[in-house]
């Protein structure tokens, strides 16, 4: 198979492949909302006063949960450490904002950008709290916490800062809920300190929940990103499972497991609660108008008389970054989706942060695992070349077949597998090699589509975000020239005119795709193709010398 046509398989190949993407991330049209009444039934018991924002104790609870008081107005306090920034509402003791200190909205901009956030027809909150005897179900509604001061700050030379919030219910139990961030990090310890003051014991189950209102993943063809929930449920094998805002409105989650974890994914960026690895915990899902939750319960813990205990959680809110995540949360670095090729696109980032590491620019890095990637890849590129040498000079004989044979296709081919055999030519040996690098680029594709750590992240000049398209598309320019030449090196034996035609415009075709691409991604292709170039400079002389170069005849 020659060069060109090789570009040809690449393109159709990929562009396939990224149609599959859209069409698995897009394929189910957003179903028609369902009413509140409609959806209340199918997680929690019927009620007059049920509150959507509060799972049942349990799957099979018949325990009514009330819907917030409104006898006091919601009082927002501040808990703020080096990386995070969360307002909590004292009503239930919900996070409804949290910002991202080291993380701009806009590059260049001071405002930083907004993960949680509770504005008019645009919910994002983490909830959390302890139903059963808890005070979440408590008649008069979720607790009205009070608080000894309105912000809480690292100070300078503290490890970690820690916001307490006060509630003491009818019966005298006291509950302390405390919120702790660690300097530097962007987990979220949240612990429930119960002084059961009272004279019967009482059965608490502790919970916590991502509710976000329900809006499209958004996106291109050549950038899908999935917005919705993920879970973990390793009893069932399943370290990591994508449950989009579609399925919730199909299905309510309903899964039993030891550990795992429910997630809020939105493109480099999630919120994650991670109850512990120890106990059996509820996995559900529920969607009340227009909002989706996906949460987990806790088995129910009994406090006697005159005794306390402390029930804890943890939560990611954060960026993808997953060192960290994975020591925060068994298999909750995977929501880094790098799809079915991640056993090679694991490494690949490795290999990524390996040589930024030392040179300290990604675009350098990228531009480095380019070479290691080619250099590794030589074998297989010297072998195609040869290949398609040794069919270009077969080409005589093959016109010979048939001529000879005519219209009897079936003879031609088996004279064409004797010659192939004869001349110990390997008719896939130039196509093999292009088959088995599309995985790598595929691979990189998502590596640099999936990794927060080139978001905003700044190559040379222009290139000040390799996570986006090329403002001034020179990159995608400068690959479509190197292409040309590649061309113009590859000899080709092509008689069909509109074949030959269709071949001299796949350069411009392939830059008019890639104007749309990351300057990552096309940075890298940019970078293959000159290493190509040099390659077939190197194999083409090999060749010469050998009798089987450009100019060779059988």
């Amino acid at each position: 198979m020659e060069s060109q046509r090789n570009f040809l398989l690449i393109g159709l190949l990929f562009v396939s492949y990224l149609l599959f993407v859209a069409w698995t991330e897009f394929k189910n049209p957003q179903p028609e909302q369902p009413t509140v009444a409609a959806t209340q039934s199918a997680s929690v018991p019927t009620s007059t006063n049920l509150s959507a924002d509060v799972p049942a104790a349990s799957a099979d609870s018949n325990q009514d949960v009330p819907v917030e008081s409104g006898t006091s107005a919601h009082k927002r306090i501040t808990l703020e450490s080096d990386t995070l920034k969360l307002i909590i509402d004292t009503v239930g003791g919900d996070i409804v904002e949290a910002d991202l200190l080291l993380y701009p909205e806009v590059q260049d901009e001071p405002a930083p950008f907004k993960l949680l956030k509770s504005e008019q027809g645009n919910t994002y909150i983490a909830q959390s709290g302890l139903t059963g005897q808890g005070p979440d179900a408590s008649p008069k509604g979720r607790p009205h916490y009070t608080t000894k001061q309105d912000a809480f700050v690292l100070a300078e030379g503290e490890d970690k800062v820690s916001a307490k919030l006060f509630f003491t219910a009818e019966n005298g139990v006291k509950y302390i809920k405390t919120f702790t961030l660690l300097k530097g990090s962007y987990e979220v310890d949240i612990d429930y300190q119960v002084v059961n003051s009272s004279d019967n014991p009482i059965s608490l189950t502790l919970y916590g929940q991502l509710k976000q209102t329900i809006q499209p993943s958004g996106g291109s063809l050549v950038m899908p990103v999935y917005r919705g929930a993920a879970y973990s449920a390793p009893a069932t094998d399943t370290r990591y499972q994508k449950y989009s805002f579609d399925d919730m409105q199909d299905k309510n989650l309903n899964i039993n497991t030891n550990g795992g974890y429910v997630a809020m994914l939105e493109h480099y960026f999630v919120s994650a609660f991670v109850p512990s690895e120890e106990q059996q915990n509820r996995i559900y899902s529920n969607v009340i108008g227009g909002d989706a939750a996906i949460g987990y319960t806790a088995p129910a813990q009994t406090v006697n008389a005159g005794e306390q205990a402390t029930l804890s959680t943890k939560l990611w809110v954060g960026p993808k970054l997953q060192d960290e995540m994975a020591a925060v949360g068994k298999h909750l670095d995977l929501t880094v989706d790098y799809g079915w090729l991640w056993f090679i696109a694991q490494p690949l980032f490795q290999l990524l942060l390996f040589f930024q590491g030392i040179v300290g620019n990604w675009g350098v890095a990228i531009i480095l695992v380019t070479f290691a990637v080619k250099g590794v890849m030589y074998p297989l590129t010297k072998a195609q070349y040869t290949s398609m040498a040794k069919m270009r000079l077969l080409q005589p004989k093959i016109q010979q077949l048939r001529d000879r044979y005519g219209e009897d296709k079936q003879k031609v081919s088996q004279g064409m597998m004797e010659l192939y055999k004869k001349e110990k030519v390997n008719p896939l040996g130039g196509c093999l090699p292009i088959l088995l690098q599309m995985p790598i680029f595929i691979a990189l594709y998502w590596s640099l589509m999936e990794s927060v750590e080139l978001r905003h992240a700044p190559f040379f000049g222009w290139i000040t975000d390799l996570s986006v398209q090329d403002p001034y598309y020179v990159l995608p320019i400068l690959m479509g020239i190197s292409m040309f030449f590649i061309q113009k090196m590859s000899p080709t034996t092509i008689q069909d005119p509109m074949q030959a035609k269709i071949m001299q415009y796949m350069p411009v075709v392939f830059t008019a795709f890639f104007l749309f691409f990351p300057s990552g991604l096309v940075l890298y292709w940019l970078m293959s193709n000159l290493v190509t170039l040099l390659q077939q400079w190197m194999i083409f002389r090999e060749l010469d010398k050998k009798g089987l170069g450009k100019n060779a005849t059988a």
